[in-house]
């Protein structure tokens, strides 16, 4: 464990993270293939040292909201509603955040204390592709500005408000667009975790005409899934040809175009995608907030965590 009393964080290495392990969590974790991404390879041994250690921690820090909101109740004389703790989970596509915010969900949900877990992405704060379509930034999908922050804030809002059913849109990879007619509701949860690419982003203050929220506000803990750029890019060539042989395949999927490519195509066209859109977004939008979580993964180029940094409290 590294200490730097100027520094904002304390760097913990896997070594030393995984001391922090509970062993009896094990049992309930008997379908991990159900929790992994594609092209994510998630082992017992990283759920043991990397993620069992996490939600103890993260259950010690909701066990203490819990307790200030019982001493709030008590000092006033009266019931306060509770409110859901909101965590927030950052990183680059590929990166692996959908199956950090999936493993976290499930053992989260096994602490008596907090049994329900809600998850929400992101990606159905997406503008409908019409929208994009209309203001030519279709292929800015992911950026800020493809996100509709004002209805993601008033639905974080009325979630940390301790509103006891809260919609939120539904997206669908497989059409690659907002389905109009799905929503997904949270009802009275313990902890919502929010995953997304750009949940920690903030605006340029130039841009606004009124007091600026941002949607890391309503947060009380947040991770940033981080990797090397070379890394990255790997990782999201070897999903999209795992796509091509699977969910392209599918005469429905947005990307149905690119089920019979070879793989020297896939790659080509993979790497463009990367370039083009991903890259981009990447360095100008989301490695900038990377300093901003309270818990960052650093990952090694074989997709499991090696090493942590913790914000000092």
């Amino acid at each position: 464990m590294t200490r730097n009393n100027f520094a904002p964080y304390i760097t913990i290495s896997r070594e030393e993270w995984a001391k922090r392990s509970d062993d009896p969590m094990l049992h309930l974790l008997n379908d991990i293939d159900t929790l992994q991404g594609i092209n994510e390879p998630l082992t017992k041994e990283e759920i043991t040292q990397i993620y069992v250690p996490l939600s103890r921690l993260l259950n010690l820090y909701v066990s203490g909201a819990q307790r200030l909101h019982a001493a709030t109740n008590s000092f006033l004389g009266s019931r306060i509603t509770k409110v859901p703790y909101i965590i927030g989970i950052a990183g680059s596509v590929a990166v692996g955040k959908s199956t950090t915010a999936r493993v976290l969900q499930r053992l989260l949900s096994t602490w008596p204390n907090h049994p329900k877990v809600d998850l929400v992405t992101t990606d159905g704060f997406l503008y409908p592709n019409k929208i994009l379509e209309q203001r030519g930034i279709m292929n800015r999908k992911g950026f800020p500005e493809s996100y509709d922050i004002r209805r993601l804030i008033q639905f974080l809002a009325s979630v940390k408000s301790g509103a006891e059913r809260v919609s939120a849109p539904v997206y669908s990879h497989l059409e690659y667009d907002i389905l109009p007619d799905q929503l997904q509701w949270i009802e009275s949860p313990d902890i919502v975790i929010v995953e997304g690419v750009n949940v920690l982003q903030v605006r340029p203050r130039q841009q606004q005409k009124e007091p600026t929220i941002f949607v890391s506000d309503f947060f009380d803990f947040s991770i940033f899934v981080d990797a090397e750029l070379q890394d990255l890019q790997q990782w999201y060539i070897a999903r999209f040809k795992s796509l091509r042989n699977t969910a392209f395949q599918n005469p429905d999927s947005y990307f149905h175009r690119y089920a019979h490519l070879s793989d020297a195509e896939s790659e080509a066209v993979a790497a463009n995608i990367w370039n083009e859109i991903n890259r981009p977004n990447l360095e100008l939008n989301i490695l900038p907030t990377r300093f901003r979580a309270s818990l960052i993964l650093e990952k090694g180029d074989h997709h499991f965590v090696q090493s942590l940094k913790l914000r000092k409290i």
